[in-house]
């Protein structure tokens, strides 16, 4: 199915680029817990999964039959023009390629992340501007960083940008 072969060589909604964190139903703390995924809470109080997603693999979700309601309910733009017929799988996939290229060519722009603490690229160029780590970023690193952002806006994420 062509929806199913999008989000699995996606897989940015789980990796951290699109989200920092997926929030939770109390009712879905223990569950997630006994699949060994780390559970936060956020400062409003309310649980969460910090996103890159421990439960990625690759592009892949390990524990997709088990994953929390946020996870079955999420729908990118991109998910929604291709069930939608807008566009065709073949162009779907290259959005998707393009975001990764982008997410790639930001990388080589960032100094290494913590290899103990694996982030998304995104989330570290977003932390790296800030002034206390130093920032702002360089002029070239913060040109790739905005197009990223923005390309995975008008793709992705439209008007929705829960959890950045």
């Amino acid at each position: 199915m062509p929806l199913s072969t999008l989000c699995q060589r996606c897989g940015l909604c789980c990796d951290g680029n699109l989200f920092s964190s997926l929030p939770l139903r109390r009712s879905e703390v223990a569950p997630l817990e006994r699949l060994a995924l780390p559970v936060v809470e956020r400062s409003d109080g309310t649980p969460a999964l910090e996103q890159r997603c421990a439960a990625l693999e690759g592009r892949c979700c390990t524990v997709y039959a088990e994953r929390p309601e946020a996870c079955r309910s999420y729908r990118c733009l991109l998910l929604m023009a291709l069930s939608e017929g807008e566009v065709s799988l073949e162009e779907a996939l290259a959005v998707v390629d393009e975001a990764h290229a982008r997410i790639q060519a930001m990388d080589a722009l960032l100094p290494p992340g913590d290899a103990r603490a694996p982030s998304a690229v995104l989330q570290r160029a977003r932390r790296a501007g800030l002034p206390e780590n130093g920032g702002p970023l360089p002029p070239r690193a913060q040109e790739s960083w905005e197009q990223a952002e923005l390309w995975l806006n008008r793709h992705f994420r439209g008007r929705h940008r829960r959890g950045q």
